[in-house]
Order: C-alpha cells, then structure tokens, then sequence
C-alpha cells in the first residue's frame, strides 16, 4: 500500500537515524540531512536518500520531520539562510524534538508551513520497534491528517491540545524522568551501602507500587554500569531539566523536590560529563573503591 505523503527528516542522532530506519521498512519516502554529513551512513542503507540542506528537504518532501537538540537548533534549521522558510515544497513540519513552548510558536508563526509539535519518550529501541509515546500538540485536523506517520512510530499517541501542548506535556515528562534518574542513583547507593544483591531490587519490586520504566530499566542499567556506548546524552537531560526549571520559576512556582534533582544532575553533566550515557549519573554516588 503506497503512503500519501513523500517525508523529509532532519536529524540522524540517537533517535532520528532509528526513526528513518522504521518508517522506510513502513513503506515510507525519506530524504534526510543532518549537521555533520557522516551521520547518513546510519540510514544509508534503508534506502533513505541525503539532501544537502533543510531547505532541500523541504522541496523533495511533502512532510517534514524534525528531530534535533532544542530551540537554538530549530531556529536555525526553520529559519536561517538555507533553512526551512527560504524554500517551498513541504506544507507541514512534525517537531519531534524537546523544543521550548515559546520557540515552538514564534518559529510555527514564522515558518510558513503547518506544525504539529509531537515530542516523544521510550527511546532507540522503541523508534526502531515504531513504539514511542508522541505527546503532540496543534491543529486536530492537522493531527488527524498526519496520523499515519504518527502511528507508524508510536505505541502511544495522544493531542495534549493546540500549538505547544505537546511540548508543555514533555516538560512535565523531563520532570518526571529527569528526577528519577537522580533518585534511581541515590537507590542504587542505598541498596549498595545495605549489603543487599541490588541486581535482584528491580526484579523484587516488579508489579508494587515502586515500580516503573526507569526502575526497570534505568536502575539495571546503572547497577551493570553499563553507559557505554550511550544510549542518551547528560547534556540532553540536563538541557530538557533546565526547560522545566524555567517553566517552574516563570509560573511562580516553588517545587524543592525537583529543584534539588536539577541541581544534582546539573552538577554531574558540568563536571565534564556532557557525552556519557545519562543514566551515569549514577556515578556521583559511587563510594571510594567500589
């Protein structure tokens, strides 16, 4: 069965490459670009084909997918010579990546193409296996008109409401991972120090009221100590943690618990640690010898 709209992405990192590689077994058209050329050999050989700017994405593609890191980012691949808006083509962008609120509609005011902002969770393996959770945000006809793209790469797919409540969505999402990450580590120092087999804690706590994803699979990875090679960067986290912080402080809001995982998580990333796996952070609480 052919699909009804030829596709563009921007960005082959850690989970845009596994994007392209899902919707071309879905049937899809790509024609992709990325900041640093090599990153086509990742998709390469799905049959993706390479344009040599955003703006030439654009013109082979019906629909455009953006899935790069933040707001600085988006305005220079929408905006900047040779962006987005210096070409026609195209007539609606899907925004995968964790963008602000308020970037998200000064570029969707400025762009001159329809714009559904659909920020994810579940990682590589869940955009390779097309079962992401989208949390979007604008038009309802638009979502609706998009919907096969969507629901080819998600397991969970919901419109939070209009322009910018996907992202709103995944700031409260960062919230929640984010500080899980810092107390998944303090847990692992806990059960470390009690002289308890810590590989058998999230097996144990399966199906109670402690458990979730990032038990499960945060607290084991970082029990193996196994960071390498990431499967996410600290400095995305700790980029997404500042978005919440500053959605908190520009709403008045005084949230300690959250304050206090920001900073610690803060702490580790500018410690030089910007490109280990996010999950290392486990590693501020590793006692002398151990």
């Amino acid at each position: 069965m052919s699909k009804p709209f030829r596709l563009g992405m921007i960005g082959l990192g850690i989970m845009g490459a596994p994007m392209v590689r899902r919707l071309r077994a879905r049937g899809w058209e790509v024609t992709a670009w990325n900041l640093e050329p090599e990153r086509y050999d990742e998709v390469k050989a799905s049959g993706a084909r390479w344009a040599d700017s955003p703006a030439a994405v654009r013109q082979a593609s019906d629909v455009v997918l953006i899935c790069i890191l933040g707001d600085a980012a988006i305005e220079s691949v929408c905006l900047a010579p040779n962006g987005l808006s210096s070409s026609n083509g195209a007539h609606a962008v899907i925004d995968f990546s964790t963008t602000s609120p308020e970037m998200t509609r000064r570029v969707a005011a400025s762009v001159g193409m329809d714009w559904l902002d659909a920020p994810m969770s579940g990682g590589p393996g869940a955009a390779e296996d097309g079962n992401l959770t989208l949390m979007a945000g604008g038009n309802a006809e638009l979502y609706e008109r998009l919907s096969p793209i969507l629901s080819d790469l998600a397991g969970n797919m919901t419109l939070m409401g209009p322009l910018a409540a996907g992202q709103m969505t995944k700031v409260i999402n960062q919230a929640i991972v984010g500080t899980n990450y810092v107390l998944m580590g303090e847990v692992l120092a806990m059960a470390e120090a009690a002289g308890i087999d810590a590989g058998r804690l999230a097996g144990c706590l399966k199906g109670g009221m402690a458990d979730s994803t990032v038990l499960q699979r945060i607290f084991t990875q970082m029990q193996a100590r196994d960071f390498d090679p990431p499967r996410s960067y600290a400095r995305q986290l700790n980029k997404d943690l500042h978005a919440v912080e500053k959605v908190a402080q520009g709403r008045g809001l005084q949230l300690p618990v959250l304050e206090a995982g920001i900073a610690q998580y803060d702490r580790y990333t500018s410690a030089g640690n910007e490109m280990e796996d996010g999950a290392s952070v486990s590693r501020l609480y590793v006692r002398p010898g151990k």
